[in-house]
Formats: structure tokens, sequence, C-alpha cells
């Protein structure tokens, strides 16, 4: 890799650390550098001789086809091993009824085609997300590579995990909270479109509150995210599923969300993780709580 795009702020704060912007790109397999890649702590590496044991002639067994990984899968699967080895993850589990959320978004169906925009579920998640964000600031925030200091923001930006033939892109949506849920829609529809085709600039990666995974297009009913560094939290969306709930006597089917949020215990604890994801599931089971 000859040559690297930074910019000019970024060069000094680069040049005032003492950081090779050069060897920094080579080492994440990328041609451009955010001021989020200086403040990414060192990547970790495994003691000398302990992936040996993976080291096997696969070809003795059998017959095999070996494929080249993408530099952009091997940065990738670096800044995913060295989050995992250094931030002590913890996943709380909880799950939301969301009967009104869905009924709600049945009346805007006809605005929604009318406004030429595809109005999502995931929409809802986010706009309620930023409210949570608001309401427990500590969620909103990113620990210093050093450990001391913890950094409050007065933003809320939301990163979208969206999957692509080339790799895993994280988008992020700037200032949710001051966004309307037709904006916070067409946002998600246009990032998610201009990842597929790999026209998302560096400008429009990094500098997230949290980051949202969402498999509910896919399936499964749990999993656990890793957090994306420096962020110190990830919720995770698996598909909506009917689940039975008794009212008095009587069975009721309900369509239940499954939420996943993993969390650095260097700055969240458990009770902390579990109010936040009350809050969260109380704005998503009444969807009239995120306009007031």
């Amino acid at each position: 890799m000859t040559d690297f795009i930074a910019a000019p702020s970024v060069r000094a704060l680069a040049l005032q650390r003492g950081i090779d912007l050069k060897t920094l790109a080579q080492d994440l397999g990328r041609t451009t550098i955010a001021r989020e890649d200086l403040e990414r702590p060192p990547r970790a590496t495994a003691p000398s001789g302990e992936n040996s044991y993976w080291e096997v002639d696969h070809a003795a067994f059998g017959p095999v086809t070996e494929e080249p990984t993408s530099r952009f899968a091997r940065a990738a699967a670096a800044n995913l091993a060295a989050a995992n080895a250094m931030i002590p993850q913890v996943t709380h589990h909880d799950r939301a009824d969301i009967t009104a959320l869905e009924g709600f978004r049945r009346t805007l169906k006809t605005e929604a085609q009318e406004r030429n925009i595809k109005l999502t579920a995931l929409a809802f998640h986010i706009k309620a997300l930023a409210r949570a964000l608001r309401a427990f600031p500590r969620f909103n925030a990113s620990l210093s590579p050093d450990g001391k200091t913890l950094v409050l923001k007065d933003y809320v930006h939301v990163g979208i995990a969206v999957d692509t033939a080339h790799g895993l892109m994280v988008p992020v949506l700037r200032d949710v909270d001051r966004a309307g849920l037709w904006q916070i829609a067409g946002e998600i529809s246009d990032l998610a479109a201009r990842a597929q085709d790999r026209r998302i600039g560096p400008e429009e990666m990094g500098g997230a509150s949290m980051t949202v995974s969402s498999l509910g297009g896919i399936g499964g009913t749990g999993f656990t995210p890793i957090v994306n560094p420096p962020e110190v939290a990830i919720l995770g969306i698996s598909r909506t599923e009917t689940a039975t709930l008794w009212q008095d006597d009587t069975p009721r089917p309900v369509p239940m969300l499954p939420l996943d949020l993993s969390y650095d215990h260097r700055v969240i604890n458990g009770a902390d993780a579990a109010r936040f994801m009350r809050y969260l599931c109380g704005l998503l089971e009444d969807p009239r709580r995120m306009m007031v």
C-alpha cells in the first residue's frame, strides 16, 4: 500500500502523537484513516506460537480449495479479535412486545408509499435508541485507551451494520436524536444501498455513539454482538417471534422482539444495562413515548 487518505486534522494529530500513518494504514489494511483510528487501543497480538495448533495441512485429510481473504476482511478480523480480547464484554438479553409499534407502522404504510420511503422497523428502533442514549449518558461514551478518562458525548450518532458481498460495513447516521422518523428511514435506505455498492465515503464511517446489528431479516432468536470500540456498547436485534402471553386466563399471541445488548463492563454494570434495556423496551412497546 503506497497511498492513503487522511484529513489534515488527522495528519496533525498523528504527528503530535508520533503515529506513522502509512504504517497504521498498512496494519489496518485500509486506504483511509479517520480520527477514530488514532484513538483505538493497540491491537492485541497472540504470544509467539500460540496459534500453531491450527497450522494444519488440511489437504492431508482430503481435497481442499484455498481462497485468499481480502484486506477488508483481514482488517475487520483484526479489529474484532482485539475488541474481544481486550474488552470485558457482557451481553444482556431482553425482549419487547411490539404490538403497538407494528400497528402504528401499518397506519403509516400509505404515507410511506406516497413519500417513496421504505419504513422498516429499524427506523423505530434507532429512534428509540437515540432517546435511550440521551437518558443514559454513560452508554453514549468512549473510554480512553489507557482507561483513565471517560468521554461523554453530547451528540447521538448511530452506526448500522450492513451485510455486503465485500464484508460488514458500518455507516453512521448523524444526529438521530434531532431527526424525525421519515428522515431516519430515508437515511437507512440510502446508506444501506450505497454500502452494498461500496459508495460509502470515509467521513460516513466512525464516530458512532452505538452500533445496531440487526439480523431480523435473516433469522435467529438471539446472539452476542461484539462491542465495536471505541464505543462501549452494541445493540443486537433478532427476528420478531410470536409468543403466547396470558392475560388472566386467556392466552394472547404477542409479537416479541428479541434484543441483545453487549457492553464494556469497565464502563457499564449489569444493573445499568438492565435499566437501559427496560427503558428501551418501554419506548418500543409504547411508541407514543418517543414523541414526548
